[in-house]
């Protein structure tokens, strides 16, 4: 018996990342649209990051948390795809032990932070809707700086507790992951180990790090429905919905998938089908975060429209 757990619990010194498909046909493919995605997602939400920077008229509290989310997703898709699309171009499905543990640490950190910035800028549409006399006292830049902050470290304290507890585990010879990225759920499951406590962890975490701010965007909604509502003006009530519809069709896109993806992976055995799913609240979110606003956002479309002629008259 002792020679076989021997045998079994191998010294880890790489994972594979078994990908969306083992179809070789598909891989050029799904390279071209991750490749394709990522450059999207990056020069979108650096040119989100650029308009607001130049231009004065945005130098507001929601402008800024808007800022803070395109860096967060820039950093979200850099810490997943780029390592995905060597593998795929090096026809190599290996990752190293030490990488792996980094990446799931990253993916965690930004993940976790996607869902207090977007808590922060509901609180701060609340504000801005419920007590708009004292939105500049209340939201002053030392404030929102200080949100921003305390949002990073319980992202990283999380990250940091689960990377941990994954660097407690013995795996077997099976170290294949069938996703796209270190995803902790997978790692979990290839454990030797006992993964009570681990799961119990991931479960207790899931329900405060992303219940928490969940909560907390729904309490806002309701406040600020309610008080557009009682606005007299049909003209105030537009408006109103029009601050917040930006952010309204991020939080459904973004929770929305999340959801389904729970949903899939709950119905489905197939981790391989969970893996697909979960591209639809890992890359396709921070791709079309820029887009969303841009394009429903008429102060972002104004700004975006200046920096891109100043970008134009600097190339000739």
């Amino acid at each position: 018996v002792n020679n076989m757990e021997a045998r079994n619990h191998t010294a880890v010194s790489e994972f594979l990342l078994l990908g969306l498909t083992e179809d070789p046909f598909l891989q050029p493919l799904i390279f071209s649209l991750f490749l394709s995605m990522y450059l999207v997602t990056i020069v979108g939400n650096l040119l989100i990051i650029l308009a607001v920077s130049s231009d004065p008229h945005l130098h507001s509290p929601m402008y800024f948390f808007l800022c803070n989310l395109s860096l967060n997703d820039i950093c979200l898709s850099t810490s997943m795809i780029p390592k995905m699309l060597v593998n795929i171009q090096t026809w190599n499905q290996s990752i190293i032990y030490a990488e792996c543990i980094s990446q799931l640490c990253f993916v965690l950190v930004f993940s976790v932070l996607e869902n207090f910035l977007l808590a922060v800028m509901a609180y701060d549409r609340y504000v801005a809707i419920c007590h708009p006399l004292s939105y500049m006292v209340i939201m002053n830049p030392c404030l929102c700086v200080v949100l921003v902050q305390v949002s990073l470290i319980i992202s990283v304290g999380d990250a940091l507790l689960h990377t941990l507890m994954v660097l407690r585990l013995s795996f077997c010879t099976d170290l294949g992951i069938p996703h796209f990225f270190c995803e902790l759920a997978q790692l979990i499951k290839l454990a030797c180990s006992d993964t009570l406590i681990h799961n119990i962890l991931v479960y207790l975490a899931a329900c405060i790090f992303v219940g928490f701010p969940f909560s907390g965007i729904i309490f806002s909604y309701i406040h600020i429905v309610s008080s557009v509502l009682k606005m007299s003006s049909s003209g105030g009530k537009h408006k109103a919905f029009s601050t917040c519809g930006s952010h309204l069709s991020i939080v459904f896109l973004f929770y929305g998938t999340s959801f389904g993806v729970y949903i899939t992976s709950v119905f489905s055995d197939s981790p391989r089908n969970s893996a697909v799913a979960s591209v639809m609240y890992t890359v396709v979110p921070p791709m079309l975060n820029p887009f969303i606003y841009s394009l429903r956002n008429r102060d972002m479309t104004g700004a975006l429209r200046k920096l891109s002629g100043r970008i134009l008259a600097h190339l000739q």
